[in-house]
């Protein structure tokens, strides 16, 4: 992994001083690369090939071509086999192939890639700057762009080492505020965008596009169940396998779930002497402790099973309190997600120990995991039971909750904060109603989605959530420690594998993640199963609750934090809700986080209304 910075004009210093400022991304090496309309700078954490020939600012041999890439690429090794007659091959670096992959099919070498990726390629023969990200929106890649200035990086604080108005974006704040994150292409800053996943921008002179890239179309699985099961279990341990490719340590991050655990059966397939890593917290008495980490108890068990070194953290309120700020500011784009501070600290001490951590992230969307895809379904049946049923459904208030009007509506009822809650906080100058966001969801992700609302809950988690929510975090607080984070269960091949079957091989009214558990149920501990799906989370409310981070949320959350955000909030509700929520009268965790993220978010970035 790596940082990428550059801009559309000459400019030696400033395009040094955006390389400062991702040194955290890439401490093994950096460099630059200027000429007439274009500036390239890159921060290099070493894993393939961890010799000087493989520093970047990359050139193929003819030196018409030059490239700036953070990711990995899997399968370099097969790409090379079939360009190694055209072309002479200098590294034995994944970056090289990719340039020799551009000369040779131009823009279509983004779908001979297996991998994560965001990269910048200058064409000097074309006078043309080509970028890329990935499949599945991994690695992140933020442009500004006002029609004449195009800066480009791996994060947003290093485009905002330019003089650019630091303007928030009211449409993405009321987005946050009703998702928790910023949906792409938006950012919380004003000409500020994010690439999104699978696309491609091209800038020629003043002309910039922007385009989605397509991997050939696949034929329906018309495999039985039993057989997919088992071609799934193949595929999963062959992505694990390409994605072990190394020079450096790796070792995996195990929560105690199925996902995590099918990764560290894979990678026993493989390798032998592994270390893994697990979160836990430090809760007191009557603070529900058992709860917070059961997942990180059962990961204790699951490394015991498989012989592992296994790595434990614990972190305390003091701990949530004292690196709160660090979070906030390595985020770029405010993520309301308490769980932030766990993945920064366990990537802190993970990375004492290895440079790359393999993940289970993407099982759960990929294979329809969370339990609100189940209910979905429920939804869906329940909407087509004949009136009389349903008036005697009505009655009993958790049925009643399953009647819909459409899809936008069920998806806004489960991934939506309300209305009546948002507007007692957000100045009314401000607020927009869910119908506004709604639209946004409609015409971007369901209006191309086909069959029912667990089908489609899951495609547009796959391409909103987990990119711009999930993989987002990941990405900055792992990086933030220079550690490399693969997530082999969103592998190419195995996303397009998954996207042909049925979503009843997946997930049913009774059973969540059916085939993956199916898949590997042989070869994982019996107590792995049947256990409560709890994702992972962090005692966020408990830690509100605590003096210190108390006391703290109470200054932040007050109009005299930040003068950038006075007029933004109704301060004596947000005030009250904080109190309620101390008292345990009411519990708020969720839009208390949002704010109190924002606010330390915008005094950080200096951000104007």
């Amino acid at each position: 992994m790596c940082g990428i910075s550059g801009f559309n004009w000459k400019d030696e210093s400033k395009v040094a001083e955006m390389v400062r400022t991702l040194a955290h991304r890439g401490p093994d090496a950096d460099g630059i690369f200027v000429d007439e309309g274009i500036s390239l700078g890159h921060n290099r954490l070493s894993i393939i090939d961890l010799s000087s020939n493989a520093n970047q600012p990359m050139f193929d041999n003819e030196k018409e071509l030059v490239i700036v890439f953070n990711g990995e690429i899997y399968n370099f090794e097969e790409i090379k086999r079939e360009l190694e007659g055209e072309y002479k091959f200098k590294t034995k670096s994944d970056t090289e192939v990719i340039l020799a992959g551009y000369r040779k099919w131009g823009k279509d070498v983004v779908n001979k890639l297996n991998g994560i990726f965001a990269f910048a390629i200058w064409d000097k023969r074309k006078e043309e700057l080509f970028c890329a990200r990935d499949h599945a929106g991994v690695k992140p890649f933020y442009y500004f762009w006002d029609g004449e200035r195009f800066i480009f990086a791996s994060e947003m604080k290093a485009i905002l080492k330019h003089d650019i108005p630091r303007t928030l974006n009211k449409d993405a704040f009321n987005h946050y505020m009703r998702v928790l994150y910023v949906p792409e292409p938006m950012t919380m800053i004003e000409n500020i965008h994010k690439l999104p996943l699978k696309s491609t921008l091209i800038l020629k002179g003043n002309n910039l596009s922007v385009a989605k890239y397509h991997d050939p179309a696949r034929k329906a699985n018309h495999l039985s169940y039993k057989k997919t099961t088992s071609v799934l279990r193949e595929k999963v341990i062959s992505a694990v396998g390409r994605q072990l490719v190394s020079d450096v340590p790796v070792g995996v991050y195990l929560s105690g779930g199925i996902d995590s655990s099918v990764v560290l059966f894979s990678m026993t397939q493989f390798s032998k002497n592994i270390e893994t890593f697990s979160v836990g917290f430090e809760l007191g008495e009557g603070e529900e402790r058992e709860k917070f980490n059961s997942d990180f108890n059962l990961a204790r068990k699951t490394a015991d099973f498989f012989g592992t070194k296994h790595n434990t953290l614990l972190i305390s309120a003091k701990d949530a309190r004292d690196s709160f700020e660090e979070v906030v500011s390595q985020c770029d784009d405010p993520v309301s997600n308490p769980t932030s501070i766990a993945m920064m600290l366990l990537a802190k001490f993970a990375k004492s120990k290895v440079s790359v951590v393999l993940t289970g992230s993407g099982g759960d969307e990929l294979f329809g995991g969370y339990d609100r895809y189940r209910m979905a379904l429920w939804a869906y049946y329940y909407k087509k039971m004949p009136r009389f049923l349903k008036a005697v459904g009505n009655t009993h208030t958790r049925l009643s909750k399953l009647d819909y009007g459409s899809e936008i509506d069920l998806f806004a009822q489960f991934m939506f904060e309300k209305d009546d809650k948002l507007s007692k906080v957000i100045s009314p100058s401000i607020f927009k109603q869910d119908t506004h966001i709604k639209k946004y969801f409609q015409d971007r992700y369901l209006s191309q989605c086909e069959g029912d609302p667990a089908g489609y809950f899951m495609s547009i988690d796959q391409k909103s959530w987990l990119p711009d929510h999930f993989f987002m975090l990941s990405d900055k607080m792992s990086m933030a420690s220079a550690l490399e984070e693969r997530v082999p269960l969103a592998d190419k091949e195995l996303v397009a594998f998954s996207k042909t079957m049925p979503r009843s091989y997946k997930l049913d009214l009774f059973r969540t993640k059916k085939v993956l558990k199916d898949a590997f149920k042989d070869d994982l501990p019996d107590f792995l199963f049947n256990q409560p799906k709890r994702g992972w989370f962090s005692p966020g409310a408990k830690w509100l609750r605590n003096p210190d981070f108390a006391k703290f949320a109470k200054e932040a959350l007050s109009q005299n934090y930040y003068e950038g955000t006075k007029t933004l909030f109704n301060w004596p509700n947000v005030e009250e809700m904080l109190e309620k929520h101390i008292s345990k009268e009411k519990y708020n965790l969720t839009i208390l986080w949002a704010i109190l993220t924002f606010q330390v978010w915008a005094k950080q970035y200096q951000v104007k209304i």
